[in-house]
């Protein structure tokens, strides 16, 4: 396995898991369907996120004294993110309604600076609504390398709906993770490795809060899979005290990018 000082450089990234809870029913995740165009992820399912720029660590200065900047920055960047591919404002110091998430989201899309985009309409940002819940950091041969930190986060009540881009991601909607993962056994949609097992980790609770709970019960250590020959089949494997009930798998049916 390769040691921490032989990994190579990784770009900084971040990732929101946002909840929602139908009435009655399961809690559902957002999911978004990556273009096939994309040089990474193409065609697969992924929760709202992208890598986190310079510039985040202006509003993070602002609005996350209280973190490490690095932890602050890809907070808002996961907050960012999701604007600019959802149109959902998630981690918002108050309600924005949709009408101005439109106006910022076609702003952020036109490469305008998000602190400035802030200033501009007098908004805050709630860093601490967001959840920490994993890191992941592959040292695997990839196209592009990402150091990505999820995090867990409640739809509000009185948001308004979400709607695709159509440029990185084609589609989005609304699953439980247990109908995620079966309709990926099946063959319907395509998961890659570290989604896979996120979502088998977030399947073990029925909501939000015991997600959350969960989340808090275990420190945040980097996740960094490497390959093992286990029963003579080369697996795809992670560390078994992350909260993972699922931590290996064949590398001939790990989807890897």
């Amino acid at each position: 396995m390769t040691t921490k000082e032989e990994l190579p450089p990784a770009r900084p990234a971040a990732t929101l898991v946002i909840f929602r809870q139908p009435a009655g029913g399961e809690a559902e995740l957002l999911m978004m369907e990556r273009a096939g165009t994309m040089a990474f992820a193409a065609g697969a399912l992924v929760f709202p996120g992208g890598a986190v720029d310079a510039a985040d660590e202006i509003p993070a200065r602002m609005f996350g004294a209280e973190l490490d900047l690095a932890e602050a920055a890809a907070r808002v960047a996961a907050i960012r993110e999701t604007l600019e591919e959802s149109g959902l404002t998630l981690g918002f110091a108050g309600n924005v309604d949709a009408e101005l998430a439109m106006e910022m989201r076609k702003r952020l899309n036109s490469g305008e600076n998000f602190g400035a985009v802030l200033e501009d309409f007098r908004l805050e940002l709630a860093l601490d609504q967001l959840v920490p819940f994993a890191r992941w950091r592959p040292n695997l041969p990839h196209a592009r390398v990402y150091d990505t930190r999820f995090y867990l986060a409640r739809l509000p009540d009185e948001s308004h709906a979400a709607r695709v881009d159509a440029t990185e991601n084609v589609r989005l909607f609304w699953a439980s993770a247990r109908n995620l993962i079966a309709r990926a056994e099946s063959g319907e949609v395509r998961l890659i490795f570290p989604t896979k097992r996120n979502l088998e980790r977030l399947a073990q609770f029925p909501d939000f809060d015991a997600a959350c709970a969960h989340a808090r019960s275990i420190p945040v250590d980097t996740v960094t899979p490497w390959i093992e020959e286990r029963a003579g089949t080369p697996h795809l494997c992670i560390p078994d005290d992350r909260g993972y009930p699922v931590t290996s798998e064949p590398t001939e049916t790990a989807l890897r990018h």
